[in-house]
């Protein structure tokens, strides 16, 4: 089936997420007519979700600009939208290279219920900073010591913690808890169960941009409503879940001999979209669930493989409300420090008695002008999945006491609380991506190689795969996502090219 001519292929894009809402721009910007997005819940966004706490605008889902810099396509689109305040847009923001951790301002609570101040925790904090450098190493170095992060960090932190402070085992013990409760705040960043599942060898493959993270101040829905309003009307068919994509002609239904195209998607409710080329934003966990059916003939093997070793977890937050704060008028971070955590694991025994515990803390909403007294807290894995079964009035019941035990004030009572449940989302099952154990940047090669594979102009290009699992350096991000969308839309536009006068916009 050859490649229709100029600009009237049929396309469709699968998720209204940050990534099809970006492939479905630069398409239609080059003229493309036939685009339709498929999205199956009701809104446009995916893992970007902007909700309220009271009158406060919270992030359900992604949260910041990681590295707001002029590289960053997500910053430059904030920017030409106007979306930032004047701070987030200066250069001496964009100068800023912090490596992917921002250098909040910390407050530090031991389950003692004591604060502690900076002597005991900066070394602890300073110790694991270099032992998290030196683990993206080896990726470009080789002869990893051993097969995971959590592994790696876990055996340098203990023999530097017994080379440095030796002298003082109270002392020794309590940055070592310090030390358990960033490896909690690294399964946050991750998006992982346990830094032990994380790949050392291919760590590194991560990359940051420079620039201190920043956040909208109106939220992040509304880059999305911007990008929005410069596509067709009537683009997106919403509530159009995709039961299966039947590609290579494969498709049997009554109307295959209506359509000379060589897919066509069918939805849930039974609808049919005959397409030239269709390209898949959705989840890398919504692909573990349901790629055998989703596909029709099935994936090939290598892509399968690919899928299951590729990691893909769970990140949660659990917004709070207060009259008044508890921390310091300076505090943009607030560690919870379990004493009795010295041995390092960042899993808890007991997930239905212990969750709460796999929370490493919190981060606090600023300006205080803008979004009153809130804070976040953070909790991964399996322990923030059990936590999204819980009712809200158990989750802020757990998490009042587990504040009251560490401040040891049995008086603060947080006023309302609202949280995420990634996990349970049906069409994310979970937060984002990460490179699990025996994971390389070949299997982020294969999950993005379009099919057919190989080098049939007769049959290229059926199927194209975005979203940010499918980016080899910026995964588990927003900019990541939407380099995606681009790509394949370039892909698209390239085989299209000689008969393209040029772009409709120069936006993108």
């Amino acid at each position: 089936m050859p490649l229709r001519t100029g600009l009237d292929p049929q396309i469709v894009i699968i998720g209204c997420g940050i990534s099809g809402i970006g492939a479905a721009q630069k398409l239609t910007q080059h003229g493309f007519r036939n685009v339709r997005i498929l999205e199956a819940t009701d809104r446009s966004g995916g893992r970007i979700k902007t909700g309220q706490l009271g009158t406060n605008i919270v992030e359900i889902g992604a949260n910041w600009i990681h590295g707001p810099c002029k590289e960053n396509p997500v910053f430059r689109l904030a920017c030409q939208y106007q979306l930032l305040d004047n701070e987030a847009m200066s250069e001496e923001n964009q100068s800023v290279d912090c490596g992917g951790h921002p250098p909040f301002v910390p407050n530090w609570f031991c389950s003692s219920g004591r604060k502690v101040g900076p002597e005991l925790m900066l070394p602890a904090m300073s110790m694991y900073a270099s032992v998290l450098e030196k683990s993206q190493e080896f990726q470009h170095i080789g002869g990893e010591p051993v097969p995971s992060v959590g592994e790696f960090i876990k055996s340098e932190a203990s023999r530097l913690a017994q080379e440095e402070w030796r002298d003082d085992q109270v002392v020794r013990e309590l940055r070592l808890a310090m030390v358990n409760t960033l490896l909690k705040a690294e399964c946050c960043v991750s998006g992982t169960h346990t830094m032990d599942d994380v790949g050392l060898g291919a760590f590194g493959m991560y990359k940051t941009l420079p620039g201190l993270d920043c956040t909208f101040p109106q939220g992040y829905d509304g880059l999305i409503e911007h990008m929005m309003k410069e596509l067709p009307k009537d683009i997106v068919s919403y509530n159009k879940p995709v039961k299966c994509i039947h590609w290579n002609g494969s498709y049997d239904g009554s109307s295959a001999g209506k359509t000379t195209c060589p897919v066509v998607v069918e939805c849930e409710d039974g609808e049919t979209f005959p397409a030239d080329h269709v390209i898949i934003t959705i989840s890398l966990g919504y692909l573990k669930k349901h790629h055998q059916t989703l596909l029709s003939p099935p994936l090939p093997l290598h892509k399968v493989h690919s899928i299951q070793r590729m990691g893909f977890g769970t990140n949660n937050k659990i917004f709070l409300e207060f009259e008044q704060p508890f921390w310091e008028e300076d505090c943009e971070a607030i560690f919870l420090v379990w004493d009795d955590e010295v041995g390092l694991t960042d899993v808890v025994a007991d997930v239905k008695t212990s969750w709460a515990r796999k929370l490493f803390g919190f981060t606090v909403l600023k300006p205080a002008e803008r979004y009153g007294h809130v804070l976040c807290g953070w909790i991964a894995g399996h322990e923030s999945e059990y936590m999204e079964t819980l009712s809200e009035l158990e989750v802020l019941h757990t998490v009042t006491q587990l504040i009251r035990k560490f401040t040891g004030n049995p008086t603060i009572a947080p006023r309302k609380l609202v949280r995420s449940q990634w996990h349970s989302h049906p069409y994310a099952c979970g937060s984002y991506t990460y490179i699990a154990k025996g994971c390389s940047g070949c299997d982020i090669s294969n999950l993005a190689e379009p099919l057919p594979p190989g080098d049939s102009q007769t049959k290229a290009m059926q199927v194209l795969f975005a979203g940010e699992a499918t980016h080899s350096s910026f995964f588990s991000t927003v900019h990541g996502a939407l380099l995606t969308g681009w790509r394949e839309a370039d892909r698209l536009i390239s085989s299209y090219a000689p008969t393209i006068p040029g772009p409709a916009s120069s936006k993108l």
